[in-house]
C-alpha cells in the first residue's frame, strides 16, 4: 500500500510503501476511493493534538470500498462503499459509553490521529465506526461530510433551533452547514478573514443573508453562533452578536485561547459551549438529513502524494470549500 506519513510534527508528510494491513477481528479494511483534508489533519502537523501518535497517516473524512473484512463483522461486505469518521474506536464500557455518549469516551481512538487514517490507499477500521454509503455521489464529494459534515451537522443541532445563525469561518464545514440551515428554513450571516471578499462571495451564493469579516458588525442579534474557525480572540464578539438566552458553540478540537471578556457577554443567560467529536446516532442522522438538503459539497482535488501541497493550500487559505485526496 502507499501512505503519506507523519514522523514528527512540524514536519512535512512522507511517502511511503508498506505491506497491505490485515483487519483484526471486529475490523474491516478498505481500498480508499478519497480522503478529505481536515483543518484538524493541520492541527495534528503543528503539534496541537496532545493525544497524536507517531508516526502517523493522518486523514479521517475516508470514502473506500470494503476488500478483507475481519472475523465476527456483520453487516459490511467486499465492494460495499463505507465512510469512516474521526472517531475511529471507543472503549463501549466507560460511563460516557454506557450513556450513549461514546463522543466523550475515557479511552478512544481517533482515525488518522491514534490509528492510521485515510492519506494511503488502503485503511483499516474498527467495523462499528464504519458507516454504509447508499447516498449518490462521487467519493470526492462525499469525503467531506465525514467530518466537516458530521461535526458540523453536531455542532448545529448544539446551537438549537433558533431562526438567525451566525457562522464564524466559511471553510469545509460552514459551506455544509449552511445548506442544511437554509433547508431548515434559517436565516445565515457569514463571517470570514477580513477582507476575505471570495469567501465572502462563496458564502452568500450558498444563501447567507449576510457576509463580512469577523470584525465587522452583525446588522441584527443573533439567536446563536457556530465557530469554526480556531481563533479563541473571536468568542467575544460572537457573544457579543448573540441575544439574550442566545448561543455560541465552539467546534472545532483545537482554538488557541480565549481572551478574557466582561461578564456583561455571558450575562442574561448566554451560554458558551464546546461540542466534541460525534456519535454513530450523529453519523446516521446526517447520512439521513444530507441528501434531502441536497447538500453538495464543493472540492478540490489533490493527488494523493500531493498531500503537503493539500495542507498547505488549507494553512494560507486557498480552499473554497473543502480539499480532497484522490489515491
Amino acid at each position: 500500500m502507499h501512505a503519506m506519513v507523519l514522523r514528527a510534527t512540524g514536519t512535512p508528510l512522507v511517502a511511503e510503501e508498506r505491506p497491505d494491513p490485515v483487519p483484526a477481528p471486529g475490523e474491516i479494511r478498505v481500498r480508499v476511493g478519497a480522503c478529505g483534508v481536515c483543518r484538524t489533519d493541520l492541527h495534528l502537523v503543528d503539534g496541537e493534538l496532545p493525544q497524536a501518535r507517531l508516526p502517523v497517516v493522518p486523514g479521517h473524512e475516508i470514502v473506500g470500498y470494503v476488500d478483507a473484512v475481519g472475523a465476527g463483522v456483520h453487516g459490511l461486505a467486499i465492494g460495499m462503499r463505507v465512510g469512516i469518521p474521526w472517531l475511529g474506536h471507543t472503549c463501549g464500557e466507560c460511563a460516557y459509553c454506557r450513556d450513549e455518549r461514546e463522543n466523550l469516551c475515557d479511552w478512544p481512538q481517533f482515525t488518522g490521529c491514534t490509528r492510521d487514517g485515510g492519506f494511503a490507499s488502503h485503511a483499516i477500521a474498527d467495523a462499528r465506526y464504519t458507516f454504509p454509503l447508499e447516498v449518490e455521489g462521487e467519493d470526492v464529494a462525499l469525503a467531506p461530510l465525514l467530518c466537516a459534515g458530521m461535526i458540523g451537522w453536531r455542532s448545529l443541532v448544539a446551537a438549537g433551533k433558533g431562526g438567525r445563525l451566525g457562522l464564524y469561518g466559511f471553510g469545509a464545514a460552514a459551506h455544509i452547514v449552511i445548506q442544511v440551515a437554509r433547508w431548515q428554513g434559517r436565516r445565515v450571516f457569514a463571517f470570514t478573514r477580513p477582507g476575505d471578499h471570495a469567501a465572502q462571495a462563496f458564502a452568500r451564493s450558498l444563501g447567507a443573508e449576510w457576509a463580512g469579516g469577523s470584525d465587522e458588525s452583525c446588522p441584527e442579534p443573533l439567536d446563536a453562533a457556530i465557530l469554526y474557525a480556531p481563533v479563541g480572540s473571536l468568542v467575544p464578539p460572537a457573544l457579543g452578536a448573540v441575544r439574550k438566552g442566545g448561543r455560541v458553540v465552539c467546534a472545532g478540537i483545537h482554538m488557541s485561547d480565549i481572551p478574557t471578556f466582561p461578564y456583561r457577554l455571558i450575562w442574561e443567560e448566554r451560554q458558551l459551549v464546546s461540542v466534541a467529536n460525534l456519535t454513530r446516532r450523529d453519523a446516521f442522522d446526517f447520512l439521513r438529513v444530507a441528501p434531502q438538503a441536497g447538500v453538495r459539497c464543493e472540492t478540490m482535488r489533490f493527488p494523493l502524494g500531493q498531500a503537503n501541497d493539500a495542507l498547505d493550500a488549507l494553512r494560507n487559505g486557498r480552499v473554497q470549500g473543502a480539499a480532497v485526496l484522490v489515491p
